[in-house]
């Protein structure tokens, strides 16, 4: 058996980069068989907000004398060290890990087992696979929860009960299938396959300079990503590519409209070779709901570079001409037995009818009883 560390941490928050880790647990199991546990608070340099002092009970008062990570990174790395990182949710311990070491001018690297994954390819049955479903189901013991050393002892006792109740066949197709690892492009860094974040935003690929090569958008960056690198053996756009990405950089979002925008400001600004197709686009647009007077809105369409964010704006669709939005305006006018003449899309002269209602598709908004206001057509 190889060497094992089961590891969890209590953190400030949940962002890797910019919160702190606050407390560190950790189990070693030897390739013999034999375990240490190891605790060790933490003083995060920064304020425990209250919510997290309530989850977890640790204090600003406990981890004021407690050290900062500079002073225990050497024994964390020392118990870490050739062995497999086993967490739960693993992607957010070793982000924490890897963060607190970068902030050192240390590299850690380490072979990582998420047990959510774990969980979820073993009892695909169950929809949940958080700690306290694990706890329920397969019946673990905790001394508490949400403290370092004790959420560890329960993920070293999944791993230890899925040995008992699970043949070794499953337990190792189900390792097989988390450590596969997607075929990267060979001037990449391996370890950017356990830092890509799955998450909605943009992703830039570059070459041997500061200029992207290429600029794209995603709902989930991390699967984005790597489909690139899967499919360059089936696409003679994505094998060029490939042999010419360098290093990737990403720009997390809060949502997919977030991306797209993100992506269109981007591309028209760095140019990149390979997002042909979007720089010739110069007419990204919405429909915006303005006020016409009288109490009445009507749609305007405005350009991506035009769009202000605030909660008082209403805004519907994102569209790649102005033809297309166009096009979609209509459709819900025909739909909903709407105003083409106070939706913009046909002209009339003032108090006149549109022709739709003359055909009786407009419920007759643009008729003289309804008062339309005089700034629509």
């Amino acid at each position: 058996m190889r060497p094992l560390a089961f590891i969890d941490l209590e953190t400030t928050g949940a962002t890797a980069t910019s919160d702190r880790i606050t407390e560190i647990g950790i189990i070693e199991v030897d390739a013999d068989g034999s375990v240490r546990e190891w605790q060790q608070l933490v003083n995060p340099g920064t304020r425990i907000p209250p919510f997290i002092e309530q989850l977890t009970g640790i204090s600003n008062d406990m981890v004021a004398a407690a050290p900062p990570f500079a002073e225990i990174a050497g024994e964390t790395l020392r118990r870490l060290a050739g062995r497999l990182f086993i967490a739960h949710n693993a992607r957010f311990d070793y982000g924490f890990i890897k963060n607190e070491f970068k902030r050192l001018g240390i590299a850690f690297r380490a072979p990582v087992l998420c047990t959510v994954k774990l969980s979820r390819s073993l009892f695909p049955e169950h929809k949940r696979h958080n700690l306290d479903s694990l706890i329920e189901r397969h019946g673990l013991t905790a001394d508490a929860r949400h403290r370092a050393l004790a959420d560890a002892r329960l993920i070293h006792q999944f791993w230890q009960k899925i040995h008992v109740d699970r043949s070794s066949d499953d337990i190792a197709a189900a390792l097989d299938a988390q450590n596969a690892r997607p075929s990267l492009p060979p001037h990449l860094d391996p370890s950017i396959v356990d830092e890509l974040p799955d998450c909605p935003g943009v992703y830039l690929f570059y070459g041997e300079n500061q200029l992207p090569l290429y600029v794209g958008k995603a709902k989930d960056i991390r699967q984005r990503v790597l489909a690139h690198f899967a499919a360059d053996h089936s696409s003679a756009k994505e094998m060029a590519l490939a042999q010419q990405v360098r290093r990737i950089d990403w720009i997390e979002t809060a949502g997919e409209i977030g991306a797209l925008l993100r992506e269109a400001t981007l591309v028209k600004r760095l140019q990149p070779t390979g997002n042909r197709q979007l720089r010739k686009n110069d007419d990204l647009c919405t429909w915006a709901l303005v006020d016409a007077g009288a109490g009445w809105l009507r749609p305007q369409l405005l350009t991506a570079c035009d769009l202000d964010f605030s909660p008082r704006t209403s805004y519907y669709g994102l569209f790649k001409t102005s033809r297309e939005a166009g096009d979609v305006l209509r459709a819900l006018a025909a739909e909903n037995n709407l105003c083409d003449a106070l939706l913009g899309l046909e002209n009339t002269a003032p108090g006149k009818p549109c022709f739709g209602f003359q055909i009786k598709r407009c419920r007759g908004a643009c008729s003289a009883d309804n008062h339309a206001p005089a700034n629509c057509p």
